[in-house]
């Protein structure tokens, strides 16, 4: 089975790569070079799994027979600013925004709200599409809670401020290891993998 990932995301990639591998599957992964790169996709939907779907969709228009895209659409939910940053989550702080840049601003929007509940989720809605049209989307949470200051040089985007619920430790400070199993994107590849098992039996 030849896999195509729909994203530009170098982490993600080496991330969804590790997870599927770690799973034995006999699964070719390819990211959007393979194909010649990702097309353009404006990521204008209202949910994650909107968003998820439009880019698989996009990438399995140049799929090979018998191939699959998968899209993730991903982000960071927080419950005081009631679900933000959301779909919003890589360009919170706008179009151009650096991972921290983002986590900067959510920090100083949580700072000025005062004492309030800084607990979060993430979550990861992964869209897999074949080129005969089949779509399925898995989805995966992590709660936790959002610390006051940045810790951790490990992973991306908001990990640095995020401790998941049960651990001490931010995502940044986790090891692939320990993150994978628990966190949001684990938690839909989990399922992911299942489907693939059943449908590669």
């Amino acid at each position: 089975m030849k896999l195509y990932l729909a994203t530009g995301n170098s982490h993600k990639i080496e991330e969804l790569r590790a997870m599927l591998a770690a799973a034995g599957l006999s699964i070719e992964v390819n990211g959007p070079t393979a194909l010649g790169g990702m097309p353009t996709v404006e990521e204008d939907q209202e949910t994650f799994s909107g968003n998820a779907l439009k880019k698989a969709r996009a990438l399995a228009a140049l799929l090979p027979d018998g191939a699959f895209s998968l899209a993730d659409d991903s982000g960071l939910c927080v419950d005081a600013l009631d679900g933000a940053p959301g779909v919003y989550s890589a360009r919170f702080a706008g179009e151009d925004a650096t991972d921290s840049d983002n986590t900067n601003k959510l920090l100083h929007m949580l700072g000025a709200l005062g004492h309030v509940d800084r607990s979060a989720a993430f979550q990861c809605h992964l869209a897999i599409v074949s080129k005969g049209g089949e779509e399925r989307v898995f989805k995966g949470e992590c709660r936790g809670e959002i610390i006051r200051e940045k810790a951790g040089e490990g992973g991306f985007g908001y990990d640095p401020v995020f401790v998941p619920s049960g651990f001490t430790k931010t995502f940044a400070e986790l090891s692939q290891s320990e993150k994978g199993g628990m966190s949001h994107r684990g938690k839909a590849m989990a399922k992911l993998i299942r489907w693939l098992e059943a449908i590669s039996n």
